[in-house]
């Protein structure tokens, strides 16, 4: 294991080392915990997916040479880099900094994260024989996964730690397909051509995906993620014939962990509330669909999570700001209201506009959301 990492530029230093959950008892009192819940809270809560990455010059700075699964498997580089958003930009909550494939690697699948590609699977899963490759993912398989959730707890304090996992159409998606796709051609017709095969890759999936899930909410993260990439692809109908099933099995492995359980999906309009249904605290929303068209779709069931365009964030500042205020406007009717992005932070976004971004949900909100 290699030594504690310290990058420091001057962007990074200039920023406040803590966020405003500071004022906060403890995570679980913080206003990422409590607008997930559906609670009063000081401000609208903001935190990014993607906040650590690439728009960073301290994250390039740190993973140079370094591999991306390799990134992802080493507790000293996971807590550097989940720590650098949170004290550049001032957001209400870190995101573990791992891979939706990581859980995969981990139980033996032979698959690389390819710079500009994504994850590339060497040999693809289409047969029963395949399946026998993928097995249950222990704790012992992540070891280092929990370390990392333990080191950044203690270094967050009252600031909470949101962990997350690839659901598992997603995950059946690039093992099915051996990478990212299109049009999923392989994924629907092993999904339509062997259903039964189709349901027990899923299933499978969905234990490992849960497991990966558990290992860091037992270990101190405030709230939980699944992400389902490539869910936008499929039908209502698909979904809830060949999907909802499996994604309800994941999150149902940390229902008694007591923590709140976000469910976010691209392109999924249509599965709002399905999503919903399968077992969330929190309905992601990307930013094909306003959050008021949300909370219609959804009957106000569930706390929203968006659900500003990534692309936004090149805009002048002006319409940016605009954009922004609307958002927090319309999160305002919803039963809680966690201000995102409707997919990750670009890599060329410049990271100053972001902070800019967090001030002023910060600002617009303290005087429209009443306090606890």
């Amino acid at each position: 294991m290699g030594g504690w990492v310290t990058v420091t530029t001057p962007s990074a230093a200039a920023a406040p080392a803590t966020t405003s959950a500071t004022a906060s008892a403890s995570p679980a009192d913080s206003a990422l915990v409590r607008a997930a819940r559906g609670l009063d809270v000081p401000h609208t809560p903001v935190w990014f997916m993607r906040q650590a990455g690439r728009s960073l010059p301290e994250y390039r700075a740190v993973r140079e040479g370094v591999g991306m699964l390799e990134s992802c498997r080493r507790p000293d580089l996971v807590t550097e880099i989940t720590l650098q958003p949170v004290r550049r930009h001032g957001v209400d909550a870190a995101i573990f900094f791992s891979d939706i494939v990581v859980p995969l690697a981990a139980v033996g699948i032979d698959l690389d994260i390819v710079p500009g590609v994504g994850p590339v699977v060497a040999d693809p899963v289409r047969t029963r024989a395949d399946l026998d490759r993928l097995r249950d993912l222990a704790p012992e398989d992540v070891p280092d996964i929990a370390e990392s959730v333990r080191l950044l707890v203690a270094e967050l304090g009252p600031t909470p730690l949101i962990g997350f996992a690839g659901a598992p159409f997603t995950l059946a998606s690039y093992l099915v397909e051996g990478g990212p796709s299109k049009n999923h051609e392989h994924t629907k017709a092993l999904m339509h051509g062997d259903p039964q095969l189709w349901h027990d890759l899923c299933a499978r999936l969905a234990r490992i995906s849960g497991a990966f899930l558990r290992v860091q909410g037992e270990n101190g993260a405030s709230a939980l993620q699944l992400f389902d990439s490539w869910a936008g692809f499929l039908s209502r109908a698909d979904y809830v014939r060949h999907v909802q099933e499996h994604s309800a099995a994941a999150l149902a492995m940390v229902a008694d962990l007591d923590v709140p359980r976000i469910h976010f999906g691209v392109g999924t309009g249509e599965l709002l509330t399905l999503m919903g249904e399968a077992g969330a605290d929190v309905v992601g929303v990307d930013y094909r669909v306003s959050l008021t068209d949300a909370l219609e779709r959804t009957g106000g069931r569930w706390p929203l999570q968006g659900n500003l365009d990534p692309a936004l964030l090149f805009a002048p500042w002006e319409a940016l700001e605009r954009r922004v205020r609307e958002i927090v406007e319309e999160g305002r009717a919803a039963p809680g209201h966690v201000f995102n992005l409707g997919h990750g932070v670009l890599p060329d976004t410049d990271p100053d506009v972001l902070t800019r971004v967090v001030e002023l949900v910060h600002e617009v909100s303290a005087r429209q959301v009443s306090a606890r």
